[in-house]
């Protein structure tokens, strides 16, 4: 009897795609609940200072597990903010600035500390 040869098995073509929601059918509150975390502070700034598609999901320096690091992915993914593609065994990130602020206008810039921080008289 001739020894089988085991079968390779390709897990990045096993992974589920991520499920992306528009940002146009995002509600205020859904936004603000995902930028209100810090930890998802830290990536939405990361991913804008990064180009599109330039950062994994592996090369973010905060500290959480790797399962709850994906849970706050999905968060964003779920808000409208980020959008993810496979690229063999990585997950490349894309901040949606554009289409978010088209919805949001100003909001993602105060959370990117890009707004008016100084007070009022």
């Amino acid at each position: 009897m001739a020894a089988q040869t085991p079968r390779r098995q390709d897990t990045a073509s096993h992974r589920t795609p991520p499920a992306h929601t528009a940002p146009d059918d995002v509600a205020l509150e859904t936004a603000l609940l995902a930028l209100a975390d810090p930890v998802r502070q830290t990536l939405v700034r990361e991913l804008a200072d990064a180009g599109d598609w330039e950062r994994a999901c592996g090369t973010f320096d905060v500290p959480v597990t790797k399962a709850t690091l994906s849970r706050h992915f999905a968060v964003l993914r779920e808000a409208g903010l980020l959008e993810q593609r496979d690229a063999g065994p990585r997950r490349l990130n894309r901040l949606r600035k554009p289409e978010f602020d088209a919805r949001f206008p100003g909001l993602l810039d105060l959370v990117l500390g890009q707004g008016s921080s100084a007070p009022r008289p």
